[in-house]
């Protein structure tokens, strides 16, 4: 049921959590053998709709919620792989986010730091290997750090991953290197497809017209930003011609006073008049 709040040790939220009706199983993890409290995942198959373009197949899929932020993939990959083979795990923020997505293959960019508890998706290669997963909710708390593979949690943490975000000058010019080689032959590409298919016409007899010649087309930003620079630069021009003298200069300012002056009066005339009028209360 939805807003059942669940407390107390890890065979009442167990159980609290099979009352409810729901299909969660409670798994008790320690992320260190002094660890007195053991903290819970609630784990269920994955299930999909027909037909959903998905990279977490249904039957074969193990959902885990209520993931701490410094429980990684290799330490549910170790924790799962009693109950089968493991092919891949996948951490998220938020339910839902599992879909197909272009793999990113960039060290530097486009990683999106996650906080707070999130959600997996444990991938395994036989269906049995999910109810076995299941069934871990009978044992005893699973012990998931050890000293061969330790999670790091704490100061720790904090320092191994503020070293891993030291980036390193030279793989970082390497990556862009490969980046840019890889759009300038895109682009290349384009181009060539472009000026071969010019003036040919398509199946309905249309011929596609690009703009080029000794002035091609600009961006329409680039073209707006040229105008700009070339009004303030006129403006430029016309003031230092005007103000050329001394004399001119002096007599630029002795008018401005004047108009100044000259408003001044004016709002004194309006202020008497809105007194006048009862229209102006000052206080």
């Amino acid at each position: 049921r939805r807003g059942t709040r669940v407390r107390g040790s890890t065979g009442n939220r167990a159980a609290a959590v099979s009352q409810s009706g729901a299909s969660l199983a409670a798994l008790a993890v320690k992320f260190a053998e002094r660890q007195r409290s053991a903290h819970c995942l609630l784990v269920k198959e994955h299930q999909v709709r027909e037909g959903a373009n998905t990279a977490h197949p249904p039957r074969r899929t193990l959902f885990v919620l209520n993931v701490p932020p410094y429980c990684g993939p290799d330490s549910l990959s170790r924790l799962f792989s009693r109950c089968g083979h493991v092919q891949s795990v996948d951490i998220c923020d938020k339910r839902g986010s599992g879909e197909k997505k272009d793999k990113l293959t960039s060290k530097f960019f486009d990683h999106k730091a996650l906080k707070g508890f999130q959600v997996a998706y444990v991938v395994f290669r036989k269906p049995a290997a999910v109810q076995a997963a299941k069934a871990l909710s009978q044992e005893g708390p699973l012990l998931i750090s050890t000293e061969s593979h330790p999670v790091k949690t704490g100061i720790s943490k904090w320092i191994t991953s503020y070293e891993a975000s030291i980036v390193n000058p030279k793989e970082l010019k390497a990556e862009v290197d490969a980046y840019m080689q890889d759009y300038d032959k895109k682009m290349a590409e384009e181009e060539a497809k472009a000026a071969k298919e010019e003036g040919v016409p398509d199946e309905e007899g249309w011929v596609k017209v690009t703009r080029k010649g000794r002035k091609p087309g600009l961006p329409r930003t680039e073209a707006a930003n040229l105008r700009v620079l070339e009004k303030e630069k006129q403006k430029r021009a016309r003031k230092e011609l005007l103000n050329f003298y001394a004399w001119q200069h002096r007599e630029a300012k002795r008018e401005h006073i004047a108009q100044l002056r000259k408003k001044f009066e004016e709002d004194k005339q309006r202020i008497a008049l809105m007194r006048a009028q009862r229209k102006f209360w000052p206080y």
